[in-house]
């Protein structure tokens, strides 16, 4: 059993939760997901299974899509509704004012790591300090956010709701208490769905209630490279130089190929050498 399988996570349940639940359905060990999603959030999360572990690091850089609703006048602990209140503004904001500080976070950004999340600092994860009250200084990163864009605004409630696509490491909640700030109030992440990461679709991901049922399809691990950049090797003497994972002469254009035989079975994925006439194996999905 190996593949992609997309999960649409419901709210309450950790994202170790559902690798739990859906390894014991599939009774294999040999589950992991990529990008956690908080119990607070829904939406994609996709798990690599069997042979797709290898490329794990490889699904990590994509870019997510989310549609997140955040609460202004409310600052909490853990920059969620979960968290414990802080502080609270009363100040007003218009619709345009908003509009105006979604449009100041597009681009490159630097944003302070949530104190509740798993980064290590020394070796710790932050959410170790935070839940034994020991103060750290939180880490500065540089993230990309491509989309911003207001889909609801309620005055009345001081209820927001915008989609974003942004890149990797992106705390979206950190995001919103940004975006507070800028507002000259505080802003607190009450409901968040991810509906894409990579070329993974929420249209097409299935309920842990699926799995069980047995109503689910795993992708193929081929389909996270494009066509070009994928080989097909015909070559029986060149193949089996591959499937022993030989350093070999380059013999394909760019930097890296995912290596497939004449009947279309995954190989390996080779990259270049730093002598950049040579590759070797990266990757092996071949016993």
């Amino acid at each position: 059993m190996d593949g992609i399988l997309v999960i649409n996570k419901e709210k309450g349940c950790t994202s170790r939760d559902v690798v739990n639940k859906v390894s014991k359905t599939l009774k294999t060990k040999k589950v992991g997901h990529i990008g956690t999603l908080d119990p607070i959030a829904t939406g994609v999360l996709v798990l690599c299974i069997g042979k797709a572990l290898k490329v794990v690091e490889l699904l990590m850089d994509h870019d997510k899509e989310y549609i997140a609703k955040f609460k202004l006048g409310i600052d909490t602990d853990t920059l969620d509704i979960t968290g414990k209140v802080l502080n609270t503004c009363d100040k007003k904001v218009t619709k345009k004012e908003i509009l105006d500080a979604l449009n100041k976070f597009q681009g490159l950004i630097k944003q302070e790591v949530p104190k509740y999340s798993a980064i290590k600092v020394n070796g710790k994860k932050l959410y170790e300090y935070a839940r034994n009250n020991i103060e750290v200084k939180l880490p500065i990163k540089e993230v990309n956010i491509y989309k911003l864009e207001l889909l609801n605004y309620n005055e009345e409630k001081k209820e927001v709701t915008i989609f974003c696509k942004v890149s990797k490491g992106t705390y979206i909640r950190s995001l919103i208490r940004d975006i507070g700030k800028n507002l000259g109030t505080y802003a607190t992440m009450t409901e968040l769905e991810r509906t894409k990461l990579g070329i993974y679709d929420i249209k097409n991901s299935y309920t842990l209630f699926d799995i069980e049922k047995g109503n689910y399809k795993l992708l193929d691990i081929k389909d996270i490279y494009p066509e070009n950049k994928k080989i097909i090797i015909n070559d029986e003497i060149l193949l089996k130089k591959i499937k022993n994972g030989m350093v070999l002469d380059k013999f394909y254009d760019g930097k890296n190929k995912m290596i497939l035989d004449k009947n279309k079975n995954l190989i390996a994925i080779y990259t270049e050498c730093s002598d950049k006439n040579k590759v070797k194996p990266w990757k092996m999905f071949v016993n």
